[in-house]
């Protein structure tokens, strides 16, 4: 088999290092692109003698909701210029382009929402990856670049953030006190090995135009039984207080259309939440 040399922006993030690690093998070279492996991708002189790869991955973005809206400039700035990067290496290198968006659907019209519902971004993020996907479809259109845009609903695992959701009551279970806002919102949670498959799969796949999935469980859950299922793996009694402080435009239920996903990649979700958070705890010695 012929080698095919891959790029993997963010290599060292909560993805990309499992990504990497995945892609591992004698028939891969893979370039690492991330500012801990000394390779900014927000500096074209940084990046532009990098060449000879057929696929850029591209996963690094400055990606927590909350900052977005304290930094817009800064999200904005990062994630539009990192993706306009990463496609003008792709035009110069006549490369394919892997890029990981997120969920843009805003409030949905119906559930479940699948890929072409009505683009409504409902924060600086969102919106910051709107316009690296609007970017894609420049490269795509005025220069045949090859682009799969993958749209992740919530993704979780070990090794995560402390600032999202699971891993922030993680830390708090381990301080023995769990304090959280609003029980109520559903979400789509989609587990992080789970995702790293699905980029597999598509690395794998003959590619020309624009190609568009969403990427999720196809079930939402709320907090409150995201703080049951813990409850119940922890195996002991877990203070949880809710304060019932609810955000301004809170979206209570979002759930993803995975047919599309499942009928052309052949991809499908293994880990279950009950499944996830078992890793987790574990992972985190908490049982």
């Amino acid at each position: 088999m012929s080698s095919m040399c891959i790029a993997v922006t963010g290599s060292e993030g909560f993805v990309g290092s499992r990504l990497v690690k995945k892609l591992d093998s004698p028939e891969i070279d893979l370039v690492k692109i991330d500012i801990r492996t000394g390779i900014d991708l927000l500096s074209w002189e940084n990046l532009s003698h990098l060449d000879g790869f057929d696929i850029i991955v591209h996963l690094a973005s400055k990606s927590f909701v909350p900052d977005s809206f304290n930094h817009p400039r800064e999200f904005l700035h990062h994630n539009m210029l990192s993706t306009l990067h990463v496609l003008e290496l792709a035009r110069k290198n006549k490369a394919r382009v892997i890029y990981m968006s997120s969920y843009l659907y805003g409030e949905p019209n119906k559930l479940p929402v699948d890929e072409e519902h009505p683009l409504k971004p409902h924060n600086p993020y969102a919106t910051s990856k709107l316009a690296g996907e609007q970017l894609c479809r420049c490269y795509q259109s005025d220069f045949n670049v090859p682009v799969t845009l993958f749209r992740p609903f919530n993704i979780y695992g070990p090794g995560q953030n402390e600032a999202f959701l699971i891993p922030s009551i993680i830390r708090q279970m381990k301080d023995g006190h769990v304090e959280l806002m609003d029980p109520r919102p559903k979400r789509d949670f989609v587990y992080v090995e789970d995702v790293v498959d699905a980029i597999a799969l598509e690395i794998r796949m003959k590619r020309e135009g624009m190609n568009i999935y969403n990427l999720g469980y196809g079930k939402s859950v709320s907090i409150q039984e995201i703080v049951d299922l813990l409850n119940e793996l922890y195996g002991k009694p877990l203070a949880v207080h809710f304060k019932n402080e609810y955000r301004k435009n809170e979206i209570l239920d979002i759930v993803a259309d995975i047919g599309k996903i499942k009928s052309e990649l052949g991809w499908q979700p293994k880990y279950s939440m009950r499944a996830g958070l078992n890793r987790i705890l574990r992972e985190s010695r908490l049982i």
